[in-house]
């Protein structure tokens, strides 16, 4: 084993010496804890207990602020994920992007920025990723390139490699944090107004079907996680997700997860698997994280037997785009199904579109509520009852414009007056637009 020799007396030591002394000190708590404690809480403390002995063996005398820093790159190089640990840790961040060896990237508040830490090259970082994947039961190699994860604590991790991967591994977390956002805080935040609140809470309440769609990274998990909190408790719930993230209160809630492919192909769990088993479980709702198959066309069918008040997730870019997207996932069924039937069911299944936005300044955004009207010809019909209007860019970069109601009310209002929400013409704009 490499031997690390201190000078006497030193009080000073060069980079190249203080890598050599951090590889000394890693080598060497490897060597003596080999696999003795196997509890995570155990094997932190139980490492930095050895860690501290081994340092004072050396009879270093480092700067404190020197010590600290190597006992805690240590301490995450073999108990944690090496140099994103800290990132990891950090409650401001809500995803880490990792381009290759030398660059990351976070995510904080909205805002993209790079991270100022690296590893020490591909390997170092292959080496991360097989710590996250290995206690999960996954793999990644040249055969199969590409991984997904959920950690312990319900972060979901993508990672990919050579050759797939051109500059060397990416590794991509999507932060679960503890704290999820509330109406409240959306209202504060200004991606809902109080009006919306009140309109959202009597949809869900009426047990209208809603679908949230948006980009990538634009809120609806948030809004999934909020409206289907609103569901009363003493309702069955089926969630069905490909990690979990919803974080329901209600006592009656039964949590499905899909599952990836064993190494030989076999034993996988899809969405539509748990969507159609779903309908044997005697739901009163059911909540899919997102729908991206032919899932979609389950979804609709159960929408339209009596499974009322659903909710789901699906990737477009306006609620129009999300109704196009809804018929070409819902035709990869492989029913052979014209289109205008499609259509037809897409019309009767579905009551509201809530419509999620990341502006350009990085704020997200209920940019539209939008009601599911019925069918004029072969078209499926569309009427905003809520939209955001920009207005300009302030000084700072900052989008600026007004979440406003339309004026018109929803056909499907006197659903809402029979659970006893006779929602007040303000709410939809009537003082604005003149209407009573």
């Amino acid at each position: 084993m490499t031997q690390f020799t201190p000078s006497s007396g030193e009080t000073r030591i060069h980079s190249s010496d203080l890598l050599q002394l951090k590889s000394y000190l890693m080598i060497s708590l490897v060597n003596e804890m080999g696999s003795k404690i196997s509890e995570p809480d155990q094997y932190h403390a139980a490492l930095e207990n050895a860690l501290q002995n081994l340092y004072n063996q050396l009879n270093l005398q480092l700067p404190n602020h020197i010590r600290l820093q190597l006992f805690q790159e240590i301490i995450n190089e073999l108990a944690g994920f090496g140099p994103i640990q800290p990132l990891l840790e950090d409650p401001t961040i809500s995803e880490v992007m990792v381009n290759g060896a030398e660059i990351v990237f976070i995510e904080r508040n909205g805002e993209i920025l790079e991270a100022g830490v690296s590893f020490d090259d591909a390997d170092h970082l292959l080496r991360v990723i097989n710590r996250m994947i290995h206690p999960l039961g996954r793999r990644v190699d040249a055969d199969n390139p590409t991984v997904d994860a959920r950690l312990p604590d319900g972060s979901r991790v993508n990672a990919v490699i050579p050759p797939v991967a051109v500059d060397g591994p990416y590794l991509t977390i999507r932060k679960f944090l503890k704290n999820k956002m509330t109406m409240n805080e959306l209202v504060k935040l200004g991606s809902l107004t109080p009006h919306m609140v009140e309109f959202l809470q009597a949809c869900v309440a009426a047990r209208l079907n809603i679908l949230i769609s948006g980009g990538t990274s634009s809120g609806k998990t948030t809004m999934l996680n909020i409206l289907s909190g609103m569901i009363p408790g003493q309702e069955r719930i089926v969630t069905i997700e490909d990690a979990v993230e919803l974080q329901l209160k209600q006592r009656h809630v039964v949590r499905l997860e899909t599952k990836s492919p064993n190494t030989d192909g076999s034993g996988e769990v899809t969405t539509r698997d748990l969507v159609r088993n779903a309908l044997r479980m005697r739901p009163d709702r059911i909540v899919v994280g997102e729908v991206r198959g032919g899932e979609a066309m389950d979804m609709l069918q159960a929408m339209n037997t009596g499974h009322s008040g659903s909710i789901t997730t699906l990737h477009a870019n306006s609620p129009r785009d999300a109704i196009a997207r809804l018929e070409t996932l819902a035709m990869m069924a492989g029913l052979d199904m014209p289109l205008l039937p499609i259509r037809r069911q897409i019309d009767a299944a579905l009551n509201l579109i809530v419509h999620q936005t990341r502006l350009q300044d990085g704020t997200r955004k209920t940019t539209h509520i939008t009601e599911v009207g019925g069918m004029e010809g072969d078209v499926v019909t569309l009427s905003d009852i809520y939209k955001f209007e920009q207005t300009g860019i302030s000084a700072d970069g900052k989008i600026t414009g007004e979440l406003r109601a339309t004026g018109i009310r929803p056909l499907f209002t006197p659903r809402l007056e029979v659970v006893g929400f006779k929602l007040r013409g303000e709410i939809f704009g009537a003082a604005r637009s003149g209407k009573s």
